[in-house]
């Protein structure tokens, strides 16, 4: 399958190397090529410029976000949250009719640490990229943990869940299936219903950052247990 994963920052690059390992035809997207080649410093989380990476992935190529789209069969967007919007509208109409998995989340870091949700409560990101592109077919995915998890679930010790929120059934399956490639067992896939409950998946991570200070570590994920009749 040819993906599309717009976004270039560490989440953008996990993903897309852990597509590639799948077997998938995979294109990054970036507002501007030039620009992003010739970075030079890393971000602020100590990760390397794009261009070292890609040396390191030299089978993941780059392109604009609307290159990008119109080739992937699916798209993932893995931009900054509070610059989503704008990213994906580069993408235009290459958008319509695909199915586009949202895992970015609204922080706002305009005041510092710790961040705020630029929208909460009442709506929610996948909410308004649903509205603003009514052709494509949009399912909010993996967003509740940290980008190594969302590859190599296999990595903690125990079984943990990752969650589906999507108004199509068909483009949920489709979601479904490439998370079985990525490692995530068919009972730790949760469907939470509609695109209405990403405002819950959204509203999680104030919390997800509040536990990894607590813990030390980004490297942990929920689980949700039932009772036993």
């Amino acid at each position: 399958m040819k993906i599309a994963i717009l976004g270039t920052g560490i989440v953008g690059r996990t993903l897309a190397n852990g597509f590639s390992q799948a077997g998938h035809d995979v294109l990054m997207g970036t507002r501007d090529v030039t620009e992003t080649l010739a970075r030079k410093e890393g971000d602020a989380m100590g990760n390397p410029p794009f261009p070292e990476w890609q040396r390191e992935h030299p089978e993941i190529q780059l392109a604009t976000f609307a290159e990008a789209a119109s080739t992937g069969e699916v798209v993932i967007n893995a931009t900054s949250g509070t610059g989503s919007l704008d990213a994906l509208a580069a993408a235009g109409s290459a958008l319509e009719n695909k199915v586009l998995v949202d895992v970015a989340n609204p922080l706002d870091f305009s005041h510092g640490m710790p961040p705020t949700l630029s929208v909460a409560n009442t709506d929610s990101l996948a909410e308004q990229i649903q509205q603003r592109f009514q052709g494509a077919k949009v399912v909010k995915a993996l967003n509740t943990m940290n980008a190594r998890l969302m590859i190599n679930p296999s990595s903690l010790s125990e079984d943990h869940d990752v969650f589906l929120a999507g108004d199509d059934d068909a483009a949920k399956e489709t979601v479904r299936h490439l998370l079985h490639e990525l490692g995530w067992k068919d009972g730790n896939i949760v469907d939470v219903g509609g695109i209405q409950a990403a405002r819950g998946l959204e509203m999680y991570l104030p919390l997800w950052l509040n536990l990894m200070g607590k813990l030390g570590t980004p490297d942990f994920n929920i689980k949700i247990v039932k009772a036993t009749s």
